[in-house]
């Protein structure tokens, strides 16, 4: 039988690793996973403090979507996307319902990039318009548009990308000159002007949509008042512009509604982007949900999108069990209520810490940003480069001490399942209070 190390090998030898020089590849065996809990194969237990990717909502082996995976299986895995089946049929039903506004159709993807290359592809076919207003700070996708709509530096390598993206500034209250001396509302209502203005100067007949994410995720979890969404709603009312809201990571009750855009119920997506949560990893899957008046357009003009694996018959059946779970464990109001004790958590530990320059999020997505200064908001690590020496302390120290999440630039991650409990947000709390006195003495305050 092969060692761990051998393995793990394997695993470099044969296969290629996302984001990484690989040579820098240094991962854990995984063997399973149980609830918010993942094991390696030598039987350590990790806290999945980030979902894995912000996806696994429901926690890990959960028998509900097991059993419909196994019974679906067991009858048909997959068929041609022009057939129908039943769990798509009622997937599509279930999304009808839990979505906000008129949304009521969906195109299933294979995951969250092609829900939004689909997404600003049906914008464009639906209003004969070219360009899409995206954040400069936001993450949309790793295939070729999807890339050049997200602002992460991840993009650099992709440039130039496609041609018809266009910047609109970012609602960054933290860090935006724009907010300086100024309130959030007052900040976001400038910003608003400042996205009126890139409209009239792309032309708003050249431009077909605004894409954002619901609740602002990897880049920084920066999310603006109700004066910002209102303000863009309502250009996208001025213009007849679309507005397509990305919810494969805050999708699903993450953020303590079902999704992140809910929590501005006067705004109405045209689009919606939705992956992660929506199996919440077990099988890939991603859709993008269309109102009523896209979906009647498309009745008689062609859909010139396609995909080998959509709508695919076992994904859609753990889709069903999925949202299943969500209504039947209540998971949406318990990632409300655990948000709070989270928040609370996180807040306490400002106090102790320093570095801690900002705690931003809502429900189970949280992050802390480090700083070497308060008052300057030097951050610990700087943005689009490695990770400094203190960022890979903090790393190091959670990951001896079990407890799996992201960490990017300057920003501690805290988005465990919502299935966490009160007593599981403090075993994750003293973690990151221990990896965080590691680097108390980096404070230059």
């Amino acid at each position: 039988m092969a060692t761990t190390a051998e393995l793990i090998q394997k695993n470099k030898d044969y296969t290629l690793t996302s984001w990484s020089m690989q040579a820098a590849w240094n991962p854990i065996l995984v063997e399973r996973g149980e609830g918010v809990y993942i094991y390696d194969a030598n039987g350590k237990r990790y806290l999945d403090w980030s979902s894995q990717l912000v996806n696994v909502n429901i926690g890990h082996g959960h028998p509900h979507v097991i059993k419909a995976i196994q019974e679906q299986a067991a009858k048909l895995c997959y068929v041609d996307p022009s057939n129908a089946t039943e769990p798509r049929g009622r997937l599509g039903e279930l999304l009808a319902e839990v979505t906000p506004g008129d949304l009521t159709k969906a195109f299933f993807t294979n995951g969250g990039t092609e829900a939004t290359e689909n997404a600003m592809k049906i914008a464009r076919l639906y209003t004969g318009r070219q360009k899409i207003l995206t954040r400069p700070r936001s993450y949309h996708g790793a295939t070729f548009g999807a890339m050049s709509a997200g602002g992460d530096p991840r993009r650099l390598a992709n440039e130039p990308g496609v041609p018809w993206i266009v910047r609109i500034p970012d609602p960054y209250a933290y860090r935006s000159p724009i907010y300086r001396g100024r309130t959030a509302e007052e900040g976001d209502a400038i910003v608003v002007e400042l996205i009126e203005d890139t409209i009239q100067i792309e032309g708003p007949e050249n431009i077909a949509a605004i894409m954002l994410e619901g609740y602002s995720g990897t880049s920084g979890v920066m999310q603006p008042t109700a004066t910002f969404w209102s303000g863009v709603y309502a250009l996208c009312q001025k213009y007849g512009i679309l507005l397509i809201v990305d919810e494969v990571m805050s999708g699903f009750g993450r953020t303590g509604e079902w999704f992140g855009i809910d929590h501005y119920p006067n705004v109405k997506p045209d689009i919606m982007c939705l992956a992660k949560g929506l199996t919440s990893g077990y099988v890939p899957l991603g859709a993008t949900v269309v109102t009523d008046k896209i979906a009647e357009y498309f009745n008689d003009h062609t859909l010139w999108a396609g995909l080998t694996y959509s709508a695919h018959a076992l994904a859609c059946a753990a889709g069903v069990a999925t949202i299943e779970v969500y209504r039947n464990e209540n998971l949406i109001e318990n990632a409300r209520e655990m948000g709070k004790v989270l928040r609370r958590g996180l807040m306490d530990l400002a106090e102790r810490h320093p570095v801690i320059g900002d705690v931003r999020g809502t429900g189970l997505l949280q992050l802390i940003e480090l700083v070497k200064n308060r008052d300057t908001r030097e951050p610990m690590s700087e943005f689009n480069k490695p990770l400094s020496e203190p960022m890979k302390l903090v790393a190091q120290t959670l990951k001896e001490n079990g407890l799996s999440t992201l960490v990017r630039w300057n920003m501690v991650f805290s988005a465990p399942p919502l299935t966490v409990t009160e007593a599981q947000i403090r075993e994750g709390l003293e973690v990151l209070d221990l990896a965080l006195s590691k680097i108390d003495n980096y404070y230059e305050g």
